[in-house]
């Protein structure tokens, strides 16, 4: 074996390292093997959406309801409203910012309801079975069997509209999907080594379920509720688009475009704006819940 020696006088040449180029492009390999399978731009769309609806005061432009007559249906313009004005000249992007924390408001609060009662009956159901599962099961497939939005709009013509009114009238006619997908997993944790050792060792069922059975669920909680969100926040846009939702003259993606009908041809962005940001916020909500029940779900990843 031979040895490489430097000769004498001459300084060994120093070794070099890998080059920048060789350094950003593995870099790039790294974060592309991280962020594998995440949906970047769903993210990104959820959380401009979220700081819109926190900092909505200190992002808009301009008051969202005040009205300015001479400059009704201004287009879009970097000199002027950056996204334009509606038939009574209120600022489009302000209006927008503003709608944003209603869908966020909505969207959260309505799937926090159906996701608080479904879970409870879920687990009532499966852990207690019996009479309790039969009844709570069969109320279940009654309320599932109901025209989802005919109900709503039944029960909002009732009463006053209002932003509470329509997150407990979305909310609680949509905890019957979390019923039924939650009571299966229950089943199936209820089966499992740990549980059962749980109770042979004497633990109550409220332990059981508090303990062991409660904290598995969460995955499968999160899951539903990310997929949940986009169908609440349509469910608002359409009652508000209906008359039904949020009072004018807050401004929500619903009513924004119901009041463009009558412009749809003098001012196209109108309605293309807000239908564009429900599209988004929808589509962004659905894409996360896809990939977080791939990543959680160790069925469906991909080796």
């Amino acid at each position: 074996m031979t040895t490489t020696r430097s000769l004498p006088g001459i300084a060994a040449a120093p070794r070099r390292g890998p080059s920048a180029t060789a350094r950003i492009v593995a870099g790039i390999h790294k974060f592309r093997l991280v962020v594998r399978g995440v949906p970047i731009f769903s993210l990104l769309v959820l959380a401009v959406t979220v700081i819109c609806a926190l900092f909505a005061p200190a992002l808009a432009p301009y008051d969202p309801i005040k009205t300015n007559p001479a400059q009704a249906l201004s287009a879009p313009s970097l000199s002027g409203h950056l996204l334009g004005t509606d038939h009574l000249g209120r600022d489009i992007l302000s209006r927008l910012i503003y709608g944003a924390r209603i869908s966020v408001t909505v969207g959260f609060l309505a799937v926090f309801v159906a996701g608080a009662v479904g879970t409870a009956i879920a687990l009532i159901s499966a852990v207690f079975r019996g009479w309790a599962d039969r009844v709570l099961m069969q109320i279940t497939d009654a309320f599932l069997a109901l025209p989802y939005l005919m109900i709503a709009v039944t029960v909002i013509s009732i009463l006053k509209p209002s932003l509470m009114v329509v997150i407990l009238v979305i909310g609680l006619l949509r905890w019957m999907d979390y019923a039924r997908v939650l009571r299966g997993e229950v089943l199936r944790l209820a089966a499992t080594d740990f549980v059962q050792l749980a109770i042979v060792a004497g633990c109550s069922r409220w332990r059981i379920i508090g303990r062991h059975i409660f904290p598995n669920l969460i995955n499968t909680l999160l899951i539903l509720a990310t997929l949940g969100v986009g169908s609440a926040v349509t469910a608002e846009a359409t009652l508000s688009f209906l008359g039904l939702g949020i009072p004018r003259p807050q401004p929500s993606w619903g009513i924004m475009l119901a009041e463009s009908q009558k412009y749809l041809y003098a001012a196209w962005w109108l309605p293309l704006i807000p239908g564009v940001a429900i599209s988004l916020l929808v589509m962004a909500s659905n894409l996360v819940g896809d990939w977080l029940r791939d990543r959680f779900d160790p069925t469906r990843r991909q080796l």
